[in-house]
């Protein structure tokens, strides 16, 4: 499958919207609901601009990953949490592994030391991808999610430091 990674503009922000509802969808993808789903400007304030990244082919958006702060305290500047979604029509298809290595690599040319993610124990695909590029698992926390439904979801606590940290 042909795809390049570029950086997200605000003019995919309605592919992106849709890819990220349908990771919500699964149930397994994130806590959010589909009745929160953020707009545009409500997702723009809460990422950071220079770590937005999509994967794009003739079709359009396949998938995309940004940062977010987990602080404002100075002192955690360099860490950041990451947020990846594929459309589910092209998973398998390295989308996935192309976007995050590009992210990874975005990340530490603005600073970032440490990256993050907190990943719902059932989404073994999200976990494999994360550990395929360098992450490593720290921990997990258990039945720290309640679904709608009232299924408790534990999540797996995963980071990458980078290894430009002395």
């Amino acid at each position: 499958m042909n795809f390049s990674i570029e950086a997200m503009k605000p003019s995919d922000w309605e592919q992106v919207r849709e890819i990220y509802q349908r990771g919500i969808q699964t149930g397994i993808a994130t806590f959010q609901t589909v009745s929160d789903l953020p707009d545009w400007e409500t997702w723009d304030r809460g990422h950071h601009p220079a770590c937005r990244l999509v994967a794009r082919s003739e079709q359009g958006v396949l998938g995309w990953a940004a940062l977010s702060p987990t602080s404002n305290r100075p002192v955690y500047s360099g860490v950041v949490e990451v947020s990846i979604y594929i459309h589910p029509d092209v998973h398998g298809h390295g989308i996935g592994t192309a976007l995050l290595r590009h992210l990874i690599k975005a990340s530490e040319e603005n600073g970032f030391w440490t990256l993050q993610s907190g990943i719902i124990r059932e989404n073994v695909a999200s976990i494999a991808l994360h550990q395929k590029c360098g992450f490593r698992e720290v921990g997990i926390r258990e039945k720290i999610g309640k679904m709608g439904d009232g299924t408790w979801h534990d999540v797996v606590l995963m980071e990458r430091r980078s290894p430009l940290v002395r």
